[in-house]
């Protein structure tokens, strides 16, 4: 695992470790191959200076008699953020950060399993972030992100697919999926679009005219 890293304008997408369950050496490794401005939330530092990553920035509100200063001694140029407000996640407020900072992009990982309430508020919570920073989470079995109003993408036939809406999503058309929607509707809790798949090794087109509508490739 490399320990090094140059930031550079204009590069690849920031990257978040949040305090959830690791995902493998490989994942994390493709992410950090580019040498992004890599964040690490609160007590998540410990299990990261496992793994010999360079950080750039340690943040959270340091409860539980979290030390932060500790880490000083092995990161160098480490800058911590002490973020004391109860009435955002660290998550959150490492998105703010980030936007403050003037980045357009970042890759999240360690962001779900362990505790399911983390785990819903950290995907739902992408699309209060519409229009300000493109938000990809990522584990060993999704990616996930926000779609725009139209979507298109090229996938082997067969390629799982989820559809996830937060509410209610309305105009929903798509092409190129086993179970097609026209001018359809999901609503979170009442109706869904988990397990689809690409039909046809091609391009996929999904629409939606009202809402915010997530989509999870799969790779189980």
């Amino acid at each position: 695992m490399s320990s090094h890293h140059i930031v550079r304008d204009d590069q690849e997408p920031a990257l978040i470790i949040a305090n959830g369950a690791e995902c493998s050496k490989e994942l994390l490794g493709q992410l950090l191959e580019w040498s992004p401005f890599v964040i690490v939330l609160d007590s998540a530092m410990k299990r990261v200076m496992k793994l010999g990553i360079k950080v750039d920035v340690l943040l959270g509100d340091f409860d539980r008699n979290f030390d932060p200063e500790h880490y000083l001694n092995f990161q160098y140029l480490l800058e911590i953020i002490h973020t004391p407000d109860q009435d955002k996640t660290d998550l959150e407020k490492a998105l703010d950060f980030l936007i403050e900072r003037g980045f357009t992009a970042v890759n999240i990982i360690w962001a779900t399993g362990k505790r399911a309430d983390h785990t819903i508020t950290n995907i739902t919570n992408i699309v209060r972030y519409r229009n300000k920073l493109k938000i990809v989470i990522l584990d060993d079995h999704s990616k996930i992100f926000l779609l725009p109003e139209k979507f298109e993408k090229w996938y082997t036939a067969g390629t799982p697919i989820s559809l996830i809406p937060i509410g209610k999503v309305s105009g929903i058309t798509t092409k190129n999926l086993k179970y097609p929607l026209d001018n359809g509707e999901l609503t979170i809790g009442y109706r869904s679009g988990s397990s689809n798949e690409a039909e046809n090794d091609g391009i996929v087109f999904i629409e939606h005219k009202e809402g915010d509508l997530l989509l999870m490739e799969c790779f189980d």
